[in-house]
């Protein structure tokens, strides 16, 4: 408890998490506000039925949003959708690459190119959507949309792109003047929040007969120990022992010291799950509107627990965790900076040697780090599968909420041991971050 108590005695810090704490509960306020010309009750019924598709995965991402279609039913999925795109256009594009190695102002660049992107990316999305709305109907046939047409698209465009831009702006308050990544604790909002409703789902299955206590403090202890794997693995490194030649400079000797380059056992986050996911529901999600014999056997065959798309939901997992870590992490970059300041692997050359031995390290801990990826975000279908489980247990929702929460633990305890207070864990146990 002493670390908690330290987090009042510094008033910075204790101003930085009230403000979080702030504009995280705007961000839930408005996840209530509805977009107007929409019938609630018949939405609600259809996001009922369309649990396991492209729907409910992006609701998740919304807090709930989209199944209400509040104003902030787009959630952060297209600003992170634009920070991706950015990325991958960093690698092909010269001008792009140019302006991320340019330092603060280069990247400031960068950051409102992603907004632009962002609002690209709503505009066409809250389209879709609109679209798609006065197309659906209740299991009564009745509309979703009161009065559609054109009116009712530009109207739910702006407010969708509006909602989507408060949060965009939200998530950089919270990282500029709050504590932790922003973008993350929204994301990390919006799934907590849905835990309440999931607990009483639970009891009431208890008080109904459905499920017993026994499994309940199974699944429990399951879930205990799954997030203990998780951050096990989050703050897992292999560290590559690094030797510095020494340098004269001067009158001055510089280098001579051995360190090590740390390598994340998961360089590649939860974008792996994310991008399987939106692959594998798509499809299946487009299959579930059409009314053909033909379409339902598919939508069935790529539904999660299918042996089919768990198959596929692991290979594209696999896939997505070496592509998206070939393009944040260059071992031909990194090679040329330490050969650059006298910097070698022992017993291996300097220069292509050397992006040969960080690039085979890296494909091992890589494909340790797909394999771990792809357990957690399948056991979750398993326990609905076999256990009948009301709530979504593990998966990429697990894997964001125990990530973000790691972030900024170590972003606290680097405050409190910055103005010489001990931290929230203690020495012996200090949680590393996933950086």
């Amino acid at each position: 408890m002493g670390g908690f108590q330290n987090i009042g005695k510094i008033p910075e810090l204790k101003r930085r998490i009230l403000v979080t704490l702030a504009l995280l509960a705007v961000y839930r306020i408005g996840v209530h506000i509805p977009t107007p010309g929409i019938d609630g009750k018949v939405l609600a019924g259809i996001f009922e039925r369309a649990k396991g598709t492209l729907l409910g995965f992006f609701d998740m991402f919304a807090g709930g949003g989209l199944e209400r279609l509040s104003v902030f039913a787009l959630g952060i999925m297209p600003y992170i959708s634009a920070s991706i795109i950015l990325q991958l256009l960093t690698v092909v594009v010269p001008t792009l690459e140019r302006l991320s190695k340019e330092g603060e102002a280069g990247r400031r660049k960068i950051t409102q190119y992603t907004r632009y992107g962002t609002v690209i990316i709503s505009l066409i999305q809250g389209l879709g959507i609109s679209i798609g709305l006065e197309q659906m109907r209740g299991v009564a046939g009745e509309p979703v949309v009161f009065n559609p047409g054109w009116s009712f698209r530009i109207m739910t465009m702006l407010t969708l792109t509006g909602g989507t831009s408060f949060i965009m702006w939200l998530g950089e308050q919270i990282t500029e003047k709050g504590i932790g990544n922003g973008i993350s604790l929204i994301i990390f909002a919006g799934i907590v929040a849905r835990m309440p409703n999931a607990i009483a789902g639970t009891m009431s299955l208890i008080s109904s007969g459905e499920m017993n206590w026994f499994v309940l403090i199974l699944l429990l202890a399951m879930m205990l120990v799954v997030i203990a794997f998780i951050i096990f693995m989050e703050t897992s490194q292999r560290r590559i022992p690094v030797q510095y030649a020494k340098r004269v400079v001067g009158r001055r000797i510089y280098g001579g010291q051995s360190t090590h380059l740390p390598l994340k056992l998961n360089t590649a986050g939860v974008i792996p799950p994310i991008f399987a996911s939106s692959i594998l529901m798509f499809p299946a999600t487009i299959a579930s509107f059409i009314n053909h014999p033909y379409m339902k056997t598919f939508a069935e065959l790529l539904t999660p627990g299918s042996l089919l798309h768990e198959i596929l939901y692991v290979g594209f997992i696999i896939f997505f965790c070496f592509f998206y870590t070939a393009i944040v992490f260059n071992p031909d970059n990194v090679a040329e900076n330490m050969k650059k300041y006298g910097g070698y692997l022992p017993g291996i050359r300097p220069g292509k040697k050397t992006s040969e031995g960080i690039e085979k390290v890296l494909s091992r801990i890589t494909f340790v780090g797909a394999l771990y990826i792809s357990f957690v975000c399948v056991l979750p279908t398993l326990l609905v599968k076999e256990f009948n489980v009301p709530f979504y247990f593990g998966g990429t929702a697990l894997l964001i909420v125990v990530g973000v929460a790691l972030d900024t633990i170590q972003q606290i305890e680097s405050h409190l041991i910055l103005r010489h207070y001990d931290g929230l864990v203690k020495k012996s146990s200090r949680i590393k971050g996933r950086r």
